[in-house]
């Protein structure tokens, strides 16, 4: 194989086919109906397993040591292939999708506001719109947690980017637009047939739209920037490239609003899903809530919010919104693209052909994480190997094309988790719990939770928590 698979000695590799029930579609309904379980059928099949999209083949990685493979080999499988395809038309060439000769200077430019020393600056804001949004909360209340999420993380990734959140009216239309795209992108990604989605149906008019008052939002946003003063976060970065500034090539508008639709969409929803996620396993796993309520109690002290000298004692606090990403991994489906022909696991692979890969399936591994449906937090405490070893964990993906916003998501739903559990303990409602819903991401996407206020855990600290 060529690239990094010619470095490693070669093992026997088993390589099969996942037949489709339909011929026109072949295995995209599967995916559209019950796509973890369908991917979960998969390794049966082999280490490599042929599917059909469409009228299109791809291939399925399903061993981790051939996901790290692949990630790192970024020469050979490039970001591209159904998913890439359709986000392109979403968020153009920024970071995110950008082809991997562009990656290294688009990475460069991007990098500075998530740095660590950054992100560290970073965590009062996060804590600051965290305690904003669950101050309004009232015991017995019902919340939309899965609402409330995406509206925080959607304002502390505008403030990175604007420095002024979004106000409330933008937030919501920001919250519906995520909603209709993320829909649309899973099924354009399932059933890659481009004439289904020009047809002029009701859902691709709404589409289309959301597509289309996302990118007006950013471009409002930019041209009230060039209006007024230069400010210090990572729009007046841009602007400043698009002069030439340094002795980087001028970065274009069209450049400008790409990175930021590319992060602003990105920043918002996964970390958005995870926490939701978080609270929605919190409440059916109480001891692991009880850990929780304990080590952020001891941390904060009676404080009202966690700071930046707070993260790293918060060790169980970061294993919970780790564990919670391997159990439902917001980003669990990606495709990758062929840039040559290549040996890959003792497959022949034609330059153009589609590779899937999903990290929800390799966090699902018995072999990496025993009793992989269980959820422990306490997989990732330290001393604890966990899947690490294995190369099984990549809720970030990996190698040169590693999530650029790792450590800022990573901060953010810790502080923000904290936050909350210092206030309140959400209650899943009587009746069945909603399960984590597949489209472009994963999670619960309408979950509705009842507040509960820890008061009565607190009342040795004096601090009124929840009021």
């Amino acid at each position: 194989m060529s690239g990094t698979s010619s470095r490693a000695p070669e093992r026997a590799w088993s390589v099969g086919t996942a037949s489709g029930m339909f011929p026109f579609l072949g295995c995209g309904i599967a995916l559209l109906r019950r796509p973890l379980e369908f991917l979960r059928s998969l390794p049966a099949h082999g280490d490599l397993v042929e599917i059909r999209l469409g009228l299109q083949r791809a291939w399925v990685v399903c061993h981790p040591e051939l996901v790290q493979r692949m990630l790192r080999d970024t020469r050979t499988f490039d970001k591209g292939g159904p998913l890439y395809d359709r986000l392109r038309a979403l968020m153009g060439d920024g970071v995110v999708t950008c082809p991997a000769a562009e990656h290294r200077r688009q990475r460069r430019l991007v990098q500075p506001a998530f740095r660590p020393s950054r992100v560290a600056g970073h965590t009062e804001l996060m804590a600051e719109e965290a305690e904003s949004l669950c101050h309004g909360w009232r015991a017995g209340q019902q919340v939309g947690v899965s609402a409330d999420m995406l509206a925080l993380t959607t304002r502390v990734i505008s403030r990175v980017l604007f420095s002024d959140s979004l106000d409330a009216a933008t937030t919501a239309e920001i919250r519906r637009c995520l909603a209709v795209v993320v829909r649309g992108l899973f099924v354009r990604t399932v059933i890659p047939i481009d004439a289904l989605f020009r047809l002029p149906t009701p859902a691709n008019r709404r589409y289309r739209h959301a597509v289309g008052r996302v990118h007006a939002i950013v471009d409002a946003a930019i041209a009230e920037r060039r209006r007024g003063a230069p400010r210090d976060d990572l729009l007046g970065t841009l602007l400043a490239a698009t002069r030439g500034d340094g002795e980087e090539a001028s970065v274009t508008d069209r450049e400008v609003r790409d990175q930021l639709v590319s992060l602003l969409l990105t920043g918002a929803e996964s970390t958005a899903l995870c926490l939701t996620s978080v609270f929605s396993l919190l409440a059916r796993h109480p001891e692991a809530e009880r850990r929780l309520h304990a080590e952020v109690d001891a941390v904060l002290a009676g404080r009202r919010r966690p700071g930046p000298a707070d993260l790293p004692r918060l060790v169980y606090t970061r294993s919970v919104v780790t564990e919670t990403l391997r159990h439902w991994p917001p980003g669990w489906l990606f495709t990758r693209v062929t840039t040559r022909e290549t040996d890959f696991a003792g497959c022949r692979l034609p330059r153009g052909s589609t590779v899937v890969y999903s990290p929800y399936l390799l966090h699902h591994d018995p072999v990496s994480f025993p009793d992989p449906d269980r959820f422990l937090p306490e997989r990732w405490l330290p001393g604890q190997d966990a899947g690490a070893s294995h190369g099984a964990m990549i809720p970030f993906a990996a190698g040169s094309r590693t999530c650029l916003g790792d450590t800022f998501s990573m901060a953010e739903a810790t502080v923000s988790l904290a936050t909350v559990a210092a206030r309140w303990r959400l209650r899943h409602l009587p009746g069945p719990v909603e399960p984590p819903r597949p489209a472009a991401t994963l999670g619960p996407r309408s979950l509705v939770m009842t507040c509960e206020s820890r008061n009565r855990d607190n009342t040795s600290t004096g601090l009124p928590i929840g009021r």
